[in-house]
């Protein structure tokens, strides 16, 4: 399983309209409460494999489900949302600004056999899961075929 290897052309040109349509779909969803109309965020994630399947947790605190898209193309996931600053009072002094705000997107490219029907995503105490189910192992295995009578 790897990180961001190269990516070919139509790959990345498919993934860049993939990304569009997410924020455009976000743009359109969103109450204006919702929306950081500027900034970036980068959310830090983890990967990790297990025997049946691979999970991505990735640290959305703050960010409510309406505001994230998970989408799965061509062995890649992409995690994308917008994270909108909290209420701040009239004329605010800050003493302190580490928090990010804005949207956001993440890719992980993995290898291997995944089934995206079975695939699920979860939000629970700040923390986004994605679970893809991995497809069983089937090379090397003897499968059965059937005879008829008669020309194929």
């Amino acid at each position: 399983m790897a990180q961001f290897p190269f990516i070919p052309s139509t790959e990345a040109r498919d993934l860049g309209d993939d990304l569009r349509d997410v924020f455009d779909d976000l743009d359109a969803a969103l109450q204006p409460e919702q929306r950081a109309h500027s900034g970036e965020c980068h959310p830090a994630l983890d990967v990790v494999e297990t025997a049946d399947a691979v999970e991505i947790v990735v640290d959305v605190s703050g960010i409510p489900a309406e505001a994230l898209r998970v989408l799965f193309r061509a062995g890649v996931v992409i995690v994308a949302g917008e994270k909108a600053p909290g209420v701040i009072p009239a004329e605010p002094t800050f003493h302190l600004v580490e928090r990010e705000f804005g949207r956001f997107a993440r890719a992980v490219r993995l290898t291997g056999a995944f089934d995206p029907g079975q695939a699920r995503a979860s939000l629970s105490a700040g923390e986004l899961t994605i679970v893809l189910p991995r497809l069983s192992e089937r090379r090397g295995q003897a499968h059965a075929i059937a005879i008829t009578p008669g020309r194929p």
